[in-house]
């Protein structure tokens, strides 16, 4: 990683001053504004320009940025604009909470690569001494996401008298794939059948958890099943961070692999948690995981009609690792009498794997 400054800021400038520090990454350039204070904030992106639209106000600036897939920046009002390179289109953008060590700060990120690269050549009319040369070639980078069926092979997940873990996250993970690929979503599956990556369970999750480090993965997705006593119901969604305190510590615990083995596990994936904090780089990657995970559990709730159980942070190992916005959701509860058969249901599964994938497109600015 390489650090450019078009100012030579310091990074404790003031919070008034907007001018950014930015970051060439492995397969994206990340810019940071300091801000005042936590804030509101909308995007969109039009002829090469991105833009922020802020609830506070920066000091008014402009300048030139010389970094991949950046040209420029500037700064009026509660406006921030990025001028992109040519051939990009797409930024993600989140805002950070001062947390004790630095003030509030909006990121952005660019990826480094154009997503649209075209090549032209003339074309020739045909003549008897001539034949036409090909019109012009396109190249278009798609969104990629990992989807983990979670369990699989010798680890089934919760069995109940309707449904057995490990068969209903892989339906739904393969309809997900489905809705997305048709609308020019790339997708890889963590397990495309009923089979485990190792019998170990550390090695299993590690090895599920390192394929969102294989090229630009945009988004990670662990699907699961959840079991509790006849009356609970409902979906939740998680994102990394702090582990969760009293009976829903049972929850990682058992989704990390359960036993002393789950206990192991979660121990070390809640000490990763406590040493993300003040790690710029980290913490943007839980705020876009917290946008991920508040997307897809409003629609997976308008989808189905479930009990919303709400959006939390936990440590699921899973999903510790990820590089990208990752995520795991609990669909339901398998062991409730209301929600078992309904998971058993290939149609409320559809309505499952199309709630994810409404959430996606719309972390994806899929159109």
């Amino acid at each position: 990683m390489k650090y450019v400054n078009a100012f030579l800021i310091s990074a404790l400038a003031s919070v008034a001053l907007g001018a950014p520090r930015v970051g060439e990454h492995d397969g994206y350039t990340r810019v940071v504004f300091t801000l005042p204070k936590t804030t509101s904030y909308s995007s969109s992106f039009n002829n090469g320009k991105f833009t922020v639209k802020l609830g506070t106000t920066l000091k008014t600036e402009q300048g030139q940025l010389k970094a991949a897939g950046i040209t420029g920046y500037s700064i009026t009002g509660s406006t921030v604009t990025l001028s992109l390179a040519a051939g990009h289109n797409r930024a993600k953008v989140s805002v950070l909470n001062p947390d004790g060590k630095q003030p509030a700060r909006l990121v952005i990120d660019v990826p480094g690569t154009p997503d649209t690269k075209v090549t032209m050549t003339t074309r020739i009319p045909p003549t008897p001494a001539a034949v036409a040369r090909p019109a012009s070639t396109r190249t278009v980078t798609r969104p990629k996401v990992v989807i983990d069926a979670g369990h699989g092979g010798i680890d089934p997940g919760m069995v109940s008298q309707w449904v057995i873990e490990k068969d209903v996250t892989l339906d739904v993970a393969v309809r997900l794939r489905r809705l997305l690929q048709a609308r020019g979503v790339e997708v890889r599956l963590v397990r495309s059948s009923d089979r485990h990556l190792s019998s170990d369970k550390v090695t299993d999750l590690n090895a599920r958890s390192s394929m969102a480090e294989l090229g630009e993965v945009a988004a990670y997705i662990s699907i699961h099943v959840n079991a509790g006593n006849p009356n609970a119901q409902g979906i939740e969604t998680y994102y990394f961070g702090k582990p969760l305190g009293g009976a829903s510590r049972s929850l990682a615990v058992l989704e990390n692999g359960g036993g002393d083995v789950g206990l192991a596990l979660t121990k070390r994936a809640a000490n990763v948690a406590e040493n993300v904090i003040g790690d710029i780089l980290a913490q943007a990657k839980l705020s876009f995981s917290q946008q991920l995970a508040q997307k897809v559990q409003y629609n997976l709730l308008a989808a189905t009609g479930a009990v919303n159980r709400g959006v939390h942070t936990d440590a699921f190992y899973v999903i510790r690792n990820p590089k990208t916005a990752a995520i795991l959701t609990e669909i339901g509860f398998g062991s409730s009498p209301v929600e078992g058969p309904k998971l058993a249901d290939p149609n409320y599964r559809q309505k499952i794997a199309s709630g994810i994938a409404q959430a996606l497109f719309s972390f994806l600015n899929v159109k």
